[in-house]
């Protein structure tokens, strides 16, 4: 039985990571906040920015998110170390956005994560951001998407032809 339990923790854990992404990117500040631990720990020290508890985390992202014209983050799956009801892991993570002063940013780091077992599942107890590269060159993008593959000048006839 202990394998299924370590099988079914790592499922939860990833699923945990998950969330935390996806809440992030649609605004889902309350569903963020309640993924961490009442006393949880959440730092991006380059910034020099440290949140305790759900209260500010809750408060953070959406200060945080409010600064963003567009932003996209993506992450890929790292370690798990289970220790019983903690553990700890790392996840790799790539993003990139413009905030609403015009400021860009394109960032790979890592997460490095403390989790602890609650009655309500795994939550993080602390989760450090970690950038190990920074390129601030202006994003020249628009977020105003649209797609036309009739179009030439979009570049996306071949692309509509092969589809049919």
């Amino acid at each position: 039985m202990r394998d299924l339990q370590v099988i079914a923790d790592r499922v939860e854990i990833e699923a945990l990571r998950g969330e935390h992404v996806d809440a992030a990117m649609v605004g889902d500040y309350d569903r963020f906040a309640s993924l961490f631990t009442e006393d949880a720990v959440w730092r991006i020290p380059p910034a020099d920015i440290e949140f305790t508890g759900r209260k500010e985390i809750r408060a953070g992202i959406e200060r945080l998110q409010d600064a963003w014209e567009f932003w996209v983050q993506n992450v890929h799956p790292g370690t798990i170390h289970l220790e019983g009801d903690t553990a700890t892991g790392r996840e790799s993570i790539f993003e990139l956005g413009r905030q609403r002063d015009g400021r860009s940013v394109v960032m790979y780091g890592l997460f490095h994560d403390r989790y602890q077992r609650t009655p309500d599942g795994w939550k993080f107890a602390e989760r450090v951001l970690d950038p190990r590269y920074l390129d601030t060159t202006a994003l020249t993008g628009s977020t105003h998407v649209t797609w036309n593959a009739a179009d030439p000048e979009a570049g996306n006839t071949s692309l509509a032809e092969g589809a049919r």
